[in-house]
């Protein structure tokens, strides 16, 4: 398993890209130590391995993430639910797991809700937390797009004024380009046998994050079983859609909405996201595309050039017009440590 980020930039040709690859590197870095469920020594694992009921300090990022993640799971009335890791790792999908384990399975029955603050408690003014009941924090679903958000920050420290950075199918775009055209991201067709683009869309300072249900799978008893958890069902969601993209301005908070709508469903997801006023387009697995916006346009900022399908958390290919003169393109693979929820 690998994460694998990327950033396209639009500089002089004198501009030090070594320096920003450097500092981008080590965003992304920062980001693994905090929050992946695959590093024995990461802050969230110190977290799960705590005691109940007892204090942990934690790092400003992650503190952030988690406050997001509890506010989000408020809003989605539960839809969004980072207390699944114990579902994440039994069927086979988190940390340390690689296939699904009958007996972890059975021993998830009858586990507790993910109910804040009666399940997990934030301290904000002493950075710290601690789980009040015996669940596992996973954060697959939004810590990709903290990070992407991180890699913005470090992009626009170094003066880039156009850039798109991005990990996997979690991208952020800033400015134009030269020409004055906006970033063009390719929304991936939902086939598990091929890879081939299905739309475009045209991305101004904003963030855009997909998940889908239809490449990360495993059988169990001949059934496939998505790497989604219902947090509804304790088990692999079961859902009418193929995939959801949302846009925002956060990519973190897009990241934890796609997860969100995904569980939520074509119907209860489409209410929510118009209730949410978010930006979002849910293809279900059978029938038509369903848009939280009527026309085209989206934002002034985004627009929606074709409805298309996006595979969930995969690579989503933007299309560029390299210039020698302006265009740097940085790129690295992370090490066997991945980002939470990365090759999902």
């Amino acid at each position: 398993m690998g994460s694998r980020w990327s950033a396209v930039v639009h500089v002089p040709p004198d501009f030090d890209t070594m320096a920003l690859g450097r500092d981008l590197a080590g965003a992304v870095e920062e980001v693994e130590a905090e929050m992946s469920n695959w590093r024995p020594t990461s802050d969230v694992e110190r977290l799960n391995r705590a005691p109940i009921g007892e204090w942990v300090s934690i790092p400003s990022g992650l503190l952030t993430v988690l406050e997001a993640a509890l506010a989000i799971g408020r809003s989605s009335g539960g839809l969004f639910d980072v207390g699944v890791g114990d579902l994440v790792r039994a069927f086979g999908f988190g940390g340390g797991s690689r296939s699904p384990d009958a007996e972890r399975i059975a021993a998830t029955a009858g586990r507790p809700g993910f109910d804040p603050p009666a399940t997990l408690d934030l301290d904000p003014v002493n950075r710290r937390a601690r789980r009040l009941a015996p669940l596992t924090i996973d954060l697959a679903g939004i810590a990709k797009g903290h990070a992407v958000d991180r890699m913005a920050e470090v992009a626009a420290g170094h003066g880039v004024a156009s850039f798109l950075v991005g990990i996997d199918g979690e991208l952020k775009a800033r400015g134009r380009k030269p020409d004055g055209r906006p970033w063009i991201i390719g929304r991936e067709r939902p086939d598990r046998e091929s890879r081939s683009l299905s739309g475009v869309i045209e991305l101004t300072d904003a963030a855009v994050a997909t998940s889908g249900n239809y490449r990360h799978i495993h059988e169990i008893a001949g059934r496939e079983m998505s790497h989604t958890m219902d947090p509804r069902t304790g088990a692999p969601l079961v859902g009418d859609l193929a995939q959801v993209t949302v846009i925002a301005e956060s990519c973190m908070v897009a990241d934890a909405w796609a997860t969100a709508l995904m569980v939520a469903g074509a119907e209860r997801g489409s209410a929510l996201a118009r209730r949410m006023g978010l930006a979002a387009i849910l293809i279900p697995a059978r029938g038509s595309t369903v848009s939280s916006k009527r026309a085209i346009s989206i934002t002034a900022n985004h627009r929606v050039l074709a409805i298309g399908i996006a595979e969930g958390n995969g690579v989503l290919a933007a299309r560029h017009e390299p210039n020698a003169d302006f265009e740097r393109a940085l790129l690295l693979r992370a090490g066997p440590d991945a980002l939470p929820g990365a090759g999902e």
